[in-house]
């Protein structure tokens, strides 16, 4: 039921969910075990304090060092520490002027404590790594209403592309029909058009809902980008099509190249104004290609390439989505510049795209 990858949405919120449980259940272990800790640096101080008092009376005791000082309001019953030992002060039965000082050295004590630490080390690992497993079991149970959820729209969105396809094409059929039969006619080439901009959106979709395997082959840039420009331009009669374009080789997969160059066309006239123009360039010293225009230009351009992002009511905001996925597959560089209200530019970097 899981299959062998997660997508991208489910993985992206795997992966939020397991950090989100595993942090928070690792951050109070890790609270619960310097607590713990606290209490066994204690309980080793306790712990050398009884012994040293059980020494004193009986000095049956190798760990620690035994030596007399003068009384001299020394602080007695208590553990005391300095740069070189732990020490106590005890009195001496039927003395006013020495009392025992038992020592014990401050390396000996280090070294208890880091067997402390390594213990506790020992467990505390342990317990990540069972919240990790847990933190995963949680994401997994977590994802699985996403995951369910996200098969049933996608194939129900299959299921309407694939309708579609019948009354699509029979529109095309009767559009060319009526095309032949009469002069030329607006109202006719719209409908064309309206039927174009359907079948590109639909394309659109099917590249958002199905995972590309891509294929390299031979191609020149500029005869491609001629053809689509062409094919485009049909739709857009109202828009001013240039080009300057340097001969370009590329192995690259066409499919995939040419929804790219499709949809930066389609939007550069889709929402450009009445008369606009749209112009695209080869550097072919640089394997580099803009397509600029004269249109609305975009206020937030950071946020173009995101999923159903949008702002213009044109728009479903999938295609620039598409755009920069095929783009991160096939390791072509995008970059936009736009103004508010003078346009945008598209830059593709399409240098490690020249070497077969």
């Amino acid at each position: 039921m899981w299959g062998i990858c997660l997508r991208r949405v489910e993985l992206e919120s795997f992966v939020k969910s397991f950090l989100l449980f595993f942090i928070a259940m690792g951050s109070l272990a890790a609270m619960l075990y310097y607590s713990n800790y606290t209490k066994e640096e204690k309980n080793l101080d306790d712990l050398l304090y009884t012994q040293m008092r059980l020494c004193s009376f009986d000095l049956a005791c190798k760990q620690f060092r035994i030596d007399f000082k003068e009384t001299q309001k020394r602080l007695q019953y208590t553990l005391l520490r300095n740069q070189k030992a732990l020490y106590a002060n005890f009195p001496i039965p039927n003395s006013d002027q020495f009392v025992m000082e038992l020592s014990y050295d401050i390396k000996n004590y280090h070294r208890d404590l880091s067997e402390i630490r390594r213990r506790l080390g020992v467990e505390f690992s342990g317990v990540l790594v069972l919240l990790a497993l847990l933190s995963a079991l949680f994401s997994m149970y977590a994802l699985y209403p996403l995951r369910s959820a996200l098969h049933l729209t996608r194939e129900f969105v299959r299921d309407i592309i694939h309708d579609v396809n019948t009354p699509l094409s029979a529109l095309r059929l009767n559009v060319g029909m009526l095309k032949r039969e009469s002069s030329k006619n607006l109202q006719i080439e719209r409908i064309e058009q309206s039927v174009e901009n359907i079948l590109n959106l639909q394309k659109n979709l099917r590249d958002y809902l199905d995972e590309h395997t891509l294929e390299a082959e031979r191609i020149e840039l500029e005869v491609l980008m001629q053809e689509r420009i062409e094919m485009v331009k049909k739709l857009y009669p109202g828009i001013t099509f240039t080009a300057e374009l340097e001969p370009l080789m590329l192995y690259a997969d066409r499919s995939a190249l040419e929804r790219i160059v499709d949809n930066l066309l389609s939007n550069g006239a889709k929402y450009n104004r009445s008369g606009g123009n749209v112009n695209i360039t080869i550097d072919a010293r640089f394997a580099r290609v803009k397509i600029s225009d004269t249109g609305e230009g975009i206020t937030d351009p950071e946020k173009v390439f995101r999923r159903f992002y949008t702002e213009n009511a044109k728009g479903v905001g999938i295609g620039l989505h598409i755009v920069k996925k095929l783009c991160d597959m096939m390791q072509i560089d995008i970059t936009i510049e736009s103004i508010k209200g003078r346009g945008s530019v598209f830059t593709l970097d399409m240098a490690k795209l020249t070497h077969g």
